[in-house]
């Protein structure tokens, strides 16, 4: 039985509601109709079936519904070219508009529509634009100059869209000579010679003469460009500090940290030691300012502050205080603040920050814990003075009896013996009495290590390594490693009563050991424990390398590059910029073919 009702309707859907809205004769009807097709467009619904319906209402003297249609044509011009063509007049009629506004509108909608077919069409109303006599216009029509150069690189030479733009860097109006310089910093990018956009003296002088009157876009991209050239001596070096330094108090964050990088890159050259104390005094308070942004803008900050204080510890030397952590702040920015007073602990605040150290021992946050207890062992390897003021507050730390704390504090402590060989074994006593409680093996790794280095002074080394060897198997790798070298340290100081441990260990770590590591190392001692008990010894119990300190950073190499890139990405990864975008510039079009389909 069939029942045809089920599959008819009256309703002809919204699409065909819109259709009808948009061809309607009143105006406002019209525009409401453009704004809902807008809505359902934003929200991913496919409107493009109404393309030309909404192509119509283009030619109209009402800016805002204007706006609407470009926008729409931006969005489904990849999908619909061979119908964009038919917008071509009234975008050529609109770039002749003696209204400004709708003049710029036409060019930059014709930049951003992307279609190979209406590049030619695009040629004569951009050539008028460049040269229009309205500023706003001729800033829209230079970056629409680096969207052409992305779609025809050798269209736009020929036409001399490129010279055009480089002849904008010594126009009148600040704001053309910003977006200039952005267009020429993209052409350049993606040019093969790289030689579209170089900073000479005579531009550097425009640029400097410009950064002052642009908005805070312009001010990033000038002094972006201004970080590209080399100073030719000290004195212009000086002199362009002197232009940039008031760049330090504006409000914006990133044109901050891109005066920073200005200064930094041009102090290189700078002969006077005075001015570059002076410089680098001027830099703490606008930095330490940053600091009191959103926890986003802060954990830039701080990384970027982490590469100036390795090149240039000196400019918050004073400001300690203001990286102590706050109850609110976020996991990564505490983290990232423990990292930078370790950088700036030295002899004279060293007391104030393991005070403050302390008390973060005691919060909640365990990962943090963890991070602060560590750091307190960092400070001792640091600065040797302070080393026993550190190891009694890591102490008075373990007598607190936490799991994590105590374990932590063993594992700094394993680090400050390495640092400081036969200096601190007084303490070794304590730690050994919490050897039940350890349940994590970097904990248990060092233990094993500090019971292995001090047998002789630990009496009852044997029985601690005995305990272990009960559940010798069922531990980490990590510890079993170091729990064998351990019972062959203890044999080699004490030979005589450990005789039949170091032979269990062995046969254990030998024959009932799945891990191929751990089986060569026993084999190794094995062999050279029956051998030459005294080339064993050599090997075994001979002297450790220092361990390295705090002031190890990253290569001078990497950092200088680093510096290049303050205000990135780079710089906040601390990575160069081709180790995490292979070495490509992502635009409109890479971006769109890279998406799965």
């Amino acid at each position: 039985m069939s029942r045809p009702r089920f599959f008819t309707t009256n309703k002809r859907g919204e699409n065909y509601e819109l259709k009808a809205e948009l061809n309607s004769e009143y105006r406002h009807t019209r525009k409401d109709a453009v704004k809902k097709v807008i809505a359902n467009m934003t929200v991913g619904k496919d409107v493009s079936g109404l393309f030309p319906d909404v192509l119509k209402n283009m030619q109209t003297e009402d800016i805002e519904l204007k706006k609407l249609v470009y926008l729409y044509l931006m969005n489904y011009a990849k999908t619909q070219p061979e119908l964009v063509i038919l917008a071509v007049n009234t975008f050529v009629k609109d770039s002749d508009d003696p209204n400004p506004l709708v003049r710029a509108l036409a060019i930059r909608t014709m930049g951003c529509l992307r279609v190979d077919k209406i590049i030619d069409y695009l040629t004569e109303p951009l050539r008028k634009c460049l040269k229009d006599e309205n500023p706003y216009v001729r800033k829209t029509a230079a970056i629409c100059v680096a969207k052409l150069y992305e779609l025809n690189p050798d269209l736009t030479v020929e036409q001399d869209f490129v010279s055009i733009v480089q002849e904008m860097v010594s126009d009148i109006n600040p704001m053309v000579v910003a977006n200039a310089v952005i267009a020429l910093s993209d052409i350049n990018e993606i040019s093969p010679n790289k030689d579209v956009f170089v900073v000479n003296t005579s531009v550097l002088n425009k640029l400097l003469h410009a950064l002052n009157e642009c908005t805070e876009w312009g001010q990033i991209a000038i002094l972006t460009a201004l970080a590209d050239y080399k100073p030719v001596d000290s004195k212009e070096a000086e002199g362009i500090c002197d232009r940039v330094l008031p760049r330090l108090q504006h409000a914006n964050g990133a044109v901050v940290l891109a005066a920073v990088k200005v200064l930094l890159l041009s102090m290189r050259y700078v002969r006077d030691k005075n001015l570059i104390k002076g410089l680098c005094r001027k830099m703490a308070p606008p930095l330490v300012t940053l600091l009191s942004s959103p926890p986003e803008v802060q954990y830039i900050a701080l990384r970027n502050i982490s590469l100036i204080l390795q090149k240039y510890p000196e400019v918050l030397s004073n400001e300690m205080r203001v990286f102590f952590c706050r109850y609110n702040d976020p996991p990564y920015v505490k983290l990232e603040k423990l990292e930078i007073l370790i950088r700036l602990c030295n002899d004279r605040n060293v007391d104030q920050l393991l005070s403050e150290l302390k008390e973060y021992a005691n919060e909640v946050d365990v990962d943090f814990v963890r991070k602060s207890v560590n750091a307190i062992g960092r400070c001792a390897i640091k600065i040797e003075e302070a080393a026993e003021r550190c190891i009694n507050v890591l102490l008075d730390l373990i007598n607190t009896g936490v799991s994590y704390v105590v374990q932590e504090a063993i594992v700094v402590i394993k680090d400050i013996f390495r640092k400081y060989p036969q200096k601190y074994e007084g303490i070794i006593p304590t730690l050994c009495e919490n050897l039940d409680a350890l349940d994590e093996p970097d904990a248990k790794a060092s233990l094993a290590w500090i019971i292995g280095e001090y047998a002789e002074r630990i009496d009852n080394a044997d029985d601690m390594i005995n305990m272990f060897v009960e559940n010798f198997k069922e531990e980490n790798a990590q510890v079993q490693l170091q729990f064998l070298t351990a019972t062959v340290k203890l044999f080699l100081k004490k030979p005589a009563e450990n005789q039949d441990l170091v032979q269990r260990v062995l046969q254990t770590a030998t024959t009932e050991c799945d891990n191929a590591d751990i089986r060569d190392r026993a084999y190794v001692y094995w062999r050279l424990l029956s051998t030459d008990p005294q080339v064993a010894k050599a090997v075994v119990l001979s002297e450790k390398p220092p361990i390295a300190g705090e002031n190890v950073g990253l290569s001078s190499a990497l950092l200088d590059d680093l510096l290049y890139h303050i205000g990135s990405l780079a710089s906040v990864y601390h990575r160069p910029p081709e180790t995490f975008i292979a070495g490509r510039k992502y635009g409109a079009d890479s971006v769109h073919k890279g998406i799965p389909r």
